[in-house]
């Protein structure tokens, strides 16, 4: 959490001076008024105004800390450090010389941390609220793998005209699948089966 102590004529002006450097909106801090202003006499004794504000711990800040706690249990020597954020959609990597070890084969380590941190931030939030983790540049990896894979299953199911399906992968890398295939006139995709098996089936139209 972040926190600014700022003077001002006012107290207002005091707090406006620290929403300001916070970049927030006065729902998303706490205020606590330390001083209040006095005019004095004759200049004698006046004092400004002193706030302290506080940013308040949103979801993903929860999210955030326990990963850093699971990580840190794990025995690794990693940073989480954000790339971009929104209201609702939180991009972060971990960084550092362990962060490979957290991938796992196919990713399965990094996207059960990110199904875990997923949890915990959507127990917070009012909305719902979605964290995506990195480590060495994995996803963009996968995601050119991925497509390359949809590419020569398509043609494989053209050729021989029948369905084929691959193996379970969480939704986000179905998307995927589903959006490179969805222009092929030869071949439509569908997904079957339950969290955390659901999988691709591609087959011919």
């Amino acid at each position: 959490m972040r926190e600014v102590a700022k003077y001002g004529k006012t107290v207002a002006d005091a707090i406006s001076l620290a929403l300001e450097e916070l970049n927030a909106t006065p729902e998303q801090v706490e205020t606590k008024v330390l001083e209040e202003p006095r005019r004095g006499f004759l200049g004698i004794g006046a004092r400004q105004a002193l706030v302290r504000v506080v940013l308040k711990k949103t979801a993903f800040d929860f999210g955030m800390d326990y990963l850093k706690n699971i990580v840190r249990h794990m025995g690794f020597s990693t940073e989480l450090k954000v790339r971009d954020q929104n209201e609702r959609l939180l991009h972060c990597q971990f960084v550092g010389k362990d962060a490979a070890k957290l991938i796992g084969k196919h990713g399965r380590t990094l996207n059960a941390l990110q199904v875990l941190a997923n949890l915990v931030i959507n127990k917070h939030s009012d909305y719902r609220m979605t964290v995506m983790i990195d480590a060495e540049n994995y996803r963009a990896e996968r995601r050119q793998a991925l497509i390359a894979l949809a590419d020569r299953m398509a043609r494989k199911v053209e050729k021989k005209g029948k369905p084929y399906r691959l193996n379970p992968m969480p939704a986000f890398e179905r998307k995927i699948i589903h959006s490179e295939l969805a222009g092929r006139s030869e071949v439509e995709t569908y997904s079957v089966g339950e969290e955390p098996y659901r999988c691709v089936t591609i087959t011919p139209r």
